[in-house]
């Protein structure tokens, strides 16, 4: 069962009268196997893109597809799409188990099989012997997975995640990332994670589709995002950190990514597109060190922390030609 959604327009009328694109001619897809992450600084529309999908937001023009059903003016209920909030609401006067069977009962399933069900996913995301207790008993990161659970129970058409992640700890979110990884694999249904972290978008899509200002600026696979961004927007909006972006010829714009940059302490450096500037900032990073150098504009380098120069040194700035990108100055597309 696929998931696509065609030429997809929304706007919306802010509180001073004035018109917010939202959606501009939105083209994705997912299929029936696949995992489309949707990454993007915030208003850039992927929650719209998302609600449109489920039904909770009506486009002004385009269409969603699942399968070979057009569902575009289908009512929400109808859709058989599941969808996961950031702060996953449960029924606090529920145990867990009655939480994440409540759908399928809801929808007429038999209690043995529903409770069948409701194990096999407690299980596969870690909750299992959570299923007696209520939700005030549980964690943040215990909730959500439950709020999760509750989704998968019913093996939707369409899941859709909307920063399911997003108030979970650091070291449980890098386990559920994994998770959910292995239960859209077991599922075998198309999965829309919507998120702004780009290291999340990197770990876990498939694909990686980039937006911003309501517009999708790149769909691919997540090495070709981060080796070729097709825009400059999309080379600072994907990677460890933002890439440098500094003007070369006349017309053309040269990007590289802070870990590709040599600096050298008050020498030139003959092998590479050598400048000379002086170290504004150095920030710590535990086995790593930021720099900032200004040097014909300011520039970002990640080092190891034994390389890092002193603030007010000068130093040469080079990298390997190779490790350049050249987009255009006028449109910031790629060359």
């Amino acid at each position: 069962m696929s998931l696509r959604v065609e030429s997809a327009h929304k706007t919306f009328r802010a509180h001073s009268g004035a018109r917010v694109v939202a959606l501009d001619g939105v083209d994705v897809t997912a299929a029936d196997d696949e995992l489309l992450v949707v990454v993007g600084p915030s208003g850039s529309g992927k929650s719209t893109l998302l609600r449109a999908v489920a039904g909770l937001e009506t486009l002004d023009a385009g269409r969603v597809v699942i399968g070979d059903r057009d569902v575009t003016g289908v009512p929400a209920a109808r859709r058989d799409v599941a969808m996961v909030f950031q702060e996953g609401a449960l029924f606090p006067h529920l145990s867990v188990a009655a939480n994440i069977g409540i759908g399928e009962r809801a929808r007429g399933g038999r209690r043995r099989d529903v409770d069948v069900r409701v194990r096999e996913v407690a299980g596969a995301l870690g909750v299992e012997h959570l299923l007696r207790r209520m939700p005030g008993e549980l964690s943040g990161g215990e909730r959500q997975r439950v709020a999760l659970a509750r989704v998968l129970v019913r093996a939707p058409a369409v899941c859709l995640l909307d920063e399911p992640l997003a108030s979970v700890d650091a070291e449980l979110r890098l386990r559920m990332r994994g998770e959910i990884r292995a239960v859209q694999r077991s599922l075998g249904v198309p999965m829309v994670h919507v998120t702004h972290d780009q290291f999340e978008a990197m770990a876990m899509g498939d694909r990686v589709a980039v937006m911003d200002g309501g517009r999708v600026l790149q769909c691919d696979r997540p090495e070709m995002v981060y080796d070729r961004p097709a825009t400059t927007a999309v080379a600072r909006i994907v990677g460890p950190l933002p890439m440098n972006l500094l003007p070369a010829a006349v017309g053309v714009v040269v990007g590289i990514r802070p870990e590709r940059v040599r600096l050298r302490v008050g020498e030139e450096d003959e092998g590479g597109a050598g400048r000379i500037g002086s170290v504004i900032s150095v920030e710590p990073a535990g086995e790593e060190c930021l720099v900032r150098v200004l040097a014909d504009g300011e520039l970002l380098a990640r080092l190891p922390w034994p390389a890092a120069p002193k603030v007010g040194e000068r130093v040469s700035v080079a990298w390997r030609p190779e490790d350049e990108h050249h987009f255009d100055a006028a449109t910031g597309r790629r060359r």
